[in-house]
């Protein structure tokens, strides 16, 4: 059944600005379906003639959203979207684009089956990461791949304490420690030997960045037990960040309490989406076979 968008917005990547043609031949397409609002990532200044307006109205008055580059700009406009029931589809412009799935050189056949209903809806978890300063709650903040603490300065460990449920996991010394949804275990995680997650898991995942011992593995918790990250005693200054930005200072007294959010994302995928396909060309499985 034909599905009708009214408005759809198109978020678009940093580095898209010398791709003006490429954002003209999107556009194009979408207002053939429906009035087109335009988000440019920290552009320099405005130099095409769109309808252009802040992500905050975009979101507002979007009945889809459009991300045109990569996982990271999918992830900005998905955060964008926290409490919103309005779907998100990725064209890829990036690099791997396990989220953004849409290539670009098939974007409008794509395009055109998502306004005559044809696509696979996908539900995936935020997590919220609540700082605190003592027992002060400071900033809330959230995120759809993963939390990060890691050493404030780069040549430097750092000791932390891992717990989930009241219950200590370990005391560890590490560049860092990354707890990741199901949809960030493809990224930042992936590369430190973290374990891949089915998206329609209800888990996380806690993985050690380079840790100082032969022994200490990655864990997968259920998702709805909330996982608490400290400094040790004896630790340097350490940072913070969700998905890779709004990054934080971590200090002694500070801790960052880890729990799943109450409200999903829509993600809209092709027709024919299939995850094992997306991980075998991406992660380049199979290719003597």
């Amino acid at each position: 059944m034909a599905v009708k968008f009214n408005s759809i917005g198109l978020v678009v990547r940093q580095d898209m600005q010398p791709r003006q043609e490429a954002i003209r031949r999107v556009v194009d397409v979408l207002e053939r379906h429906a009035a087109v609002l335009v988000h440019f990532l920290d552009f320099d200044e405005a130099t095409i003639d769109f309808r252009q307006v802040g992500l905050g109205q975009l979101v507002d008055e979007a009945e889809l959203v459009i991300s045109l580059g990569g996982d990271g700009t999918l992830l900005t406009a998905a955060r964008a979207l926290v409490d919103k029931d309005t779907p998100l589809l990725g064209i890829n412009l990036g690099r791997l684009g396990f989220l953004a799935d849409v290539s670009f050189d098939d974007f409008e056949s794509y395009l055109e089956a998502v306004v005559d209903g044809r696509y696979t809806v996908e539900e995936r978890f935020f997590i919220e990461g609540r700082f605190y300063d003592g027992d002060r709650l400071v900033s809330t903040r959230i995120a759809l791949n993963d939390i990060i603490l890691h050493s404030y300065e780069s040549a430097s460990m750092i000791e932390y304490e891992i717990s989930s449920g009241g219950d200590l996991i370990h005391i560890q010394r590490s560049d860092g420690v990354i707890v990741t949804t199901p949809t960030g275990s493809t990224a930042y995680a992936l590369s430190g030997g973290g374990p891949i997650m089915h998206p329609s898991l209800e888990t996380l995942a806690i993985v050690p960045i380079c840790p100082h011992t032969l022994s200490n593995r990655p864990i997968v918790l259920p998702a709805d037990q909330p996982v608490e990250v400290r400094l040790g005693q004896d630790s340097l200054l350490a940072k913070v960040s969700y998905d890779g930005h709004s990054t934080q200072i971590v200090e002694q007294d500070n801790r960052i309490l880890i729990t799943r959010y109450k409200e999903p994302l829509t993600l809209l995928h092709p027709e024919d989406y299939d995850y094992f396909e997306v991980l075998r060309c991406k992660l380049y499985w199979s290719t003597n076979y």
